[in-house]
């Protein structure tokens, strides 16, 4: 099945086309994995929105409950939860037409990567995106 992360032409146009980023699991505690990634992404010029719905604002902006929350669509559902998540949120996903579900390092659950895939969706499972931005040397300002 294909998972993009082998795929490095793939993973390139996605991370280049994409401008927004929903970030589910999204903590606002600083020293947490997905708040420094979420930080990374938003420095170099991704939109990004906080999916956690126990939390409401990280850093005075607001954190949403579902992704069917967020103010635009996100062309990338990055995943920091435990597989036994990723089935819901692959659901939520194919719902508000999101373009790609990335699951972080350790994510991968078959049946909800085949779900995302039967719906049309990319998929990247156990990678790190902000990993693969740097080592694919992605540079969004070209692309803008």
């Amino acid at each position: 099945m294909p998972n993009l992360k082998e795929d490095e032409n793939a993973l390139r146009e996605v991370l280049t086309q994409a401008r927004i980023i929903a970030v589910v699991g999204h903590s606002d505690k600083r020293d947490r994995t997905s708040y420094q990634i979420a930080q990374f992404l938003r420095q170099v010029g991704y939109t990004v929105y906080p999916v956690n719905p126990l939390v409401k604002e990280i850093d005075g902006k607001p954190s949403y409950a579902a992704l069917e929350q967020l103010p635009e669509p996100a062309d990338i559902v990055n995943v920091f939860r435990r597989c036994e998540y990723l089935a819901e949120i692959v659901d939520e996903a194919i719902a508000v037409n999101a373009k790609t579900v990335w699951a972080q390092l350790g994510i991968w659950h078959q049946p909800s990567a085949q779900k995302a895939l039967n719906a049309g969706l990319n998929v990247v499972m156990d990678a790190c995106i902000k990993i693969e931005y740097l080592r694919l040397q992605v540079d969004l300002a070209r692309y803008t």
